[in-house]
């Protein structure tokens, strides 16, 4: 119960690594909001939770429903403790193909959500005044380039910054910013990740994620369970000395 009394947020939440990780929480004891632009899903989610948790209907490249779900969340469980920044999008594409749209919908998202949504909940864990745990999720891609992924490497190169600078600006007020870079982990977006891969790479559906599952030094690809567990470790007072890192998530993919 390393997380009891704690009230959580989590972005991206229905599904895929969002699910394991309000699982995860509310395994721990703490109460679980459910943040996710996918209302049926994000209920279905917070149901399964039980008592601890609720859902929040929310897309994070709309400022006005993030600060309405945050202010939510604050009403029904008290405030919040802890802010898990899961949301995000892929898309591959040449330089040649990259589009002013699909550059400002994964900006948006993956790092202007991640930037909205952690400016909506530091007022409210200044004012508590009991500190708090912010995670935001990078990936092995933000750590390295990758071809026809121009946008997306960027953004989660992105996260990383944006991760240092916050932890540095808000630990004087016991808030502390971590993130997790996973590697490739088995869920729906892999399923469009691999999509894409076919047909830039011209294989069979399926192929790529065989590939670079058995490419993983530990020889699979990753469960969302296999992310859970360190963003338990992050957002619990085992982590308390433990601010501005990016924490790799990958089966031993990259190093540093």
């Amino acid at each position: 119960m390393r997380l009891k009394g704690k009230v959580a947020l989590v972005t991206g939440g229905a599904r895929g690594i969002g699910r394991a990780i309000c699982e995860a929480y509310a395994a721990e004891g703490a109460r679980v909001a459910v943040a996710d632009r996918l209302t049926a899903e994000a209920v279905e989610t917070a149901k399964a939770l039980g008592e601890a948790g609720m859902a929040v209907t929310m897309d994070v490249t709309d400022l006005a429903a993030i600060r309405e779900g945050v202010a939510a969340v604050e009403a029904e469980f008290g405030g919040i403790d802890i802010l898990v920044n899961n949301a995000g999008i892929f898309n591959m594409g040449s330089i040649e193909e990259v589009t002013a749209e699909d550059y400002r919908r994964q900006y948006d998202v993956n790092v202007g959500g991640t930037i909205f949504a952690i400016q909506a909940v530091v007022p409210g864990m200044k004012k508590r005044g009991r500190g708090g745990a912010i995670i935001n999720f990078s990936s092995q891609a933000g750590r390295r380039g990758e071809p026809n992924i121009v946008l997306y490497c960027s953004t989660k190169a992105a996260v990383i910054s944006v991760t240092q600078s916050l932890a540095l600006e808000l630990a004087k007020d016991r808030i502390r910013v971590n993130a997790i870079a996973p590697g490739v982990i088995d869920t729906p977006m892999w399923d469009i990740v691999d999509a894409q891969f076919a047909q830039y790479e011209n294989r069979q559906p399926g192929e790529k994620k065989r590939i670079v599952g058995e490419a993983v030094p530990l020889g699979y690809m990753g469960k969302p369970e296999d992310i859970a567990g360190p963003c338990v470790f992050l957002a619990s007072d085992d982590a308390a000395y433990v601010t501005a890192q990016t924490l790799n998530v990958d089966g031993g993919n990259w190093m540093n």
